[in-house]
């Protein structure tokens, strides 16, 4: 298995670009009505959002991003690993890798939301796995059947 590694940036590379679309047209394609939350590359360009890609050569095998919702609070966006690399620890080290980003900028929560069912199975028993549990909605959500939130302490 080839090393991997997380770096900060890279939405200006069209393989990245291409894995962030992969992402939000293939989750909404799996939740109820095709209702999503994932964020576009404008979107995760903004101020607010911090977005790391991982990499293994020069192929980009995974994405994330942190956005701050407020100066302790942040939430987890747009994680996805490409399919060709699932069972590699990407996943795992990638959200290790936003939630050191996320203490070392003085959060001390960090909550996400994701959807219920089995197409997102894998990715709630990773956040399971690393301490997150299910909590009411945050920021500007609402309750939704479709929605799973989670949240963890990390400070």
């Amino acid at each position: 298995m080839a090393e991997w590694q997380v770096r900060e940036g890279g939405l200006d590379d069209p393989r990245v670009i291409a894995l962030v679309d992969h992402h939000a047209t293939s989750a909404r394609a799996a939740t109820i009505g095709g209702c999503g939350h994932s964020f576009a590359v404008e979107r995760l360009r903004a101020d607010d959002v911090r977005f790391f890609a991982a990499w293994r050569g020069d192929e980009v095998v995974g994405i994330g991003a942190l956005k701050r919702l407020s100066g302790e609070h942040g939430e987890i966006k747009s994680m996805h690993t490409s399919a060709g690399s699932r069972g590699m620890g990407i996943g795992s080290g990638l959200l290790t890798h936003i939630m050191v980003a996320a203490q070392a900028a003085g959060m001390r929560r960090l909550s996400l939301e994701t959807h219920p069912g089995a197409h997102f199975a894998a990715a709630i028993a990773l956040y399971r796995r690393h301490g997150f549990a299910d909590c009411p909605p945050f920021g500007d959500y609402h309750e939704d059947p479709s929605s799973l939130f989670m949240s963890k302490e990390i400070s």
